[in-house]
């Protein structure tokens, strides 16, 4: 796979086999470690910690801001990293009342001042949009520091920290019988200010190489791991500006691999708060993207036969490179990045939630009993078997 060439991996195995004999916590199948009650010691509560970047995407923002001069890049790549946190964190069910802390590198002769201005005022702009939806989240402060000599150009983390009820966790126990609802992550939400391509912030190495031209290899040496083999670095036909039309419609190939990854926070609290039953699990479709779930079942047919279409960002990836179904769907999210677990019964009341944010939302699917772990996926691409 061209992934594992360019020094990266979707299903990062290695990481999963040194981290294997690690406690599991209390809830060995959940989302997100849950941890006893550290702050108050009260079984009634738990301790919720995560920590994440947003990757390899700041790569991206820097050579949109090199072309273009455009700041706003900035402030989106802390949503980029903050969702990588909280949403994981609310597919546990922890959603309000989250403390917040930056960890931020860069390379100082490439990355200005003004560049962690925006990055503080992309972080105030998030919380502040979560406090319209009742969404609490505290920043307590972070570190910034220049460390040229370990990062090529930024590198932007948080860590994030909650305490919430034991009895509100959602734990993962998908069912024989379960529908698979699917989350989209694209088009353009009631909190959003504009069109999001969905891209998120998984599988941006590998799209960042297919689909950007050789003018980056040529031009920005410090946009790529000098490791890397120059056969699969920056092969696309593409510049930043370049346009992308998808029927009648026209993209700017920056601002579809920029877009700010969504998140699904607004959308989970109003399922936590409306207490609807019988939710199995919830899945945030990031590392290993569509076979994400694979992870947290066992003896299980997992079958997605009727997804969201594919939205045109993906198409350009695909467009520029001959990926099969198994590697597509392994490393980005293909159009949806949030799948809920539920009994059918229950499936309406969600739909009707992601509705009220105008967000595409359908059934994709379904779980069944089976001897082994296999997922089954059908899109327009094809159909692709995958046993785990």
């Amino acid at each position: 796979m061209k992934y594992d060439a360019r020094g990266v991996s979707a299903s990062k195995s290695e990481v999963h086999e040194a981290i294997k004999n690690l406690d599991k916590g209390l809830f060995p199948n959940s989302f997100c470690k849950i941890l006893p009650d550290l702050v108050a010691k009260d079984p009634g509560y738990v301790n919720v910690m995560h920590a994440d970047t947003a990757g390899t995407k700041p790569i991206l923002s820097y050579l949109y801001w090199k072309e273009t001069g455009n700041m706003q890049v900035w402030q989106d790549i802390i949503q980029d990293a903050l969702v990588m946190n909280l949403d994981d964190m609310a597919c546990v069910g922890c959603i309000n009342d989250i403390v917040i802390s930056s960890t931020i590198g860069r390379n100082k002769h490439l990355i200005t001042g003004e560049v962690l201005t925006q990055l503080i005022k992309g972080t105030t702009r998030f919380i502040e949009a979560m406090q319209l939806h009742g969404i609490n989240l505290l920043l307590s402060g972070g570190e910034t520091a220049d460390v040229g000599d370990v990062v090529r150009t930024l590198d932007v983390g948080f860590t994030t920290f909650a305490r919430m009820p034991i009895q509100k966790v959602i734990p993962i126990e998908i069912q024989h019988g379960d529908v698979i609802i699917g989350v989209s992550s694209y088009g353009q939400s009631t909190y959003e200010n504009r069109y999001n391509s969905g891209i998120g912030s998984n599988g941006l190495t590998s799209a960042r190489h297919d689909v950007l031209s050789k003018y980056y290899d040529q031009n920005f040496p410090e946009a790529y791991d000098p490791n890397t083999p120059a056969r699969v670095r920056y092969c696309g036909s593409y510049r930043m500006t370049d346009t992308f039309f998808e029927g009648e419609e026209r993209y700017e190939i920056g601002q579809l691999l920029t877009s700010p990854t969504r998140t699904y926070m607004p959308v989970l609290k109003q399922l936590v708060d409306q207490q609807i039953p019988n939710i199995h699990g919830i899945i945030h479709c990031t590392g290993g993207a569509q076979t994400k779930v694979m992870k947290f079942v066992k003896g299980k047919r997992i079958i997605k036969d009727n997804l969201l279409p594919i939205p045109p960002v993906f198409k350009l990836i695909q467009q520029q490179v001959d990926y099969g179904m198994k590697e597509l769907y392994s490393v980005f999210n293909m159009g949806h990045r949030l799948e809920i677990y539920v009994t059918p019964s229950e499936a309406q009341s969600i739909l009707d939630i992601c509705s009220s944010f105008e967000i595409d939302a359908r059934i994709i699917g379904r779980v069944e009993t089976h001897f082994e772990n296999e997922l089954i996926i059908e899109s327009e691409m094809g159909k692709e078997s995958i046993t785990f």
